[in-house]
């Protein structure tokens, strides 16, 4: 006779299933101590920050981190009052670097795949207005007469931000390409 198995199955902000308990009929398997949705998302921020300040600390900079959740990701800034040298690690590749590492930090604790966002010194936000300046010269190119617009390839989370953009000025945009060439187009609908 063979071990039969059950599983508890879930599916995930993006519609993935995944296995939230399994455990084999017939033994005794301990209860689930599933945690929210909500809860993961602050074990994620917590563990992220606790990886960013030790690498502030090796790296002898001054910050200070705050960590929120929304939309189903956890948001993790690192600002720094007067005079301080956080702005070397502000620039976007690096920060995308960091993201990535800091990311990698948090699944090798949790051993799940981390969404979270990180910001250094207000890049994000430097880096969405320059994504509405990119807008706006595409709207121009939309004006002089061209069916549609393209902008440069960019990551998935500031394609996001340009869709967003779109939306509220009332255009259409798709993204288009593959990997790294993966970019926006944008049009009047």
């Amino acid at each position: 006779m063979s071990d039969v198995t059950t599983e508890t199955v879930s599916t995930d902000e993006t519609g993935e299933v995944v296995v939230v308990d399994e455990g084999a009929v017939g033994t005794d398997v301990p209860e689930s101590n599933e945690s929210t949705p909500e809860a993961n998302l602050d074990d994620e921020g917590d563990i992220a920050a606790d990886y960013i300040e030790e690498l502030l600390d090796i790296c002898d900079l001054d910050g200070d981190i705050d960590i929120d959740t929304r939309g189903g990701r956890a948001y993790i800034s690192v600002n720094a009052s007067g005079d301080s040298n956080i702005r070397v690690l502000s620039k976007p590749d690096t920060v995308n670097a960091l993201q990535e590492l800091t990311r990698l930090a948090v699944q090798t604790k949790t051993g799940a795949f981390s969404r979270l966002i990180l910001d250094v010194g207000g890049s994000r936000e430097a880096r969405q207005a320059e994504l509405g300046r990119l807008v706006d010269a595409a709207v121009v190119r939309l004006d002089a007469g061209e069916e549609s617009a393209a902008l440069p390839a960019m990551s998935s989370y500031e394609r996001k931000l340009v869709h967003d953009i779109v939306a509220e000025r009332g255009l259409v945009s798709a993204s288009e390409g593959d990997g790294r060439d993966r970019h926006t187009v944008i049009s009047r609908g």
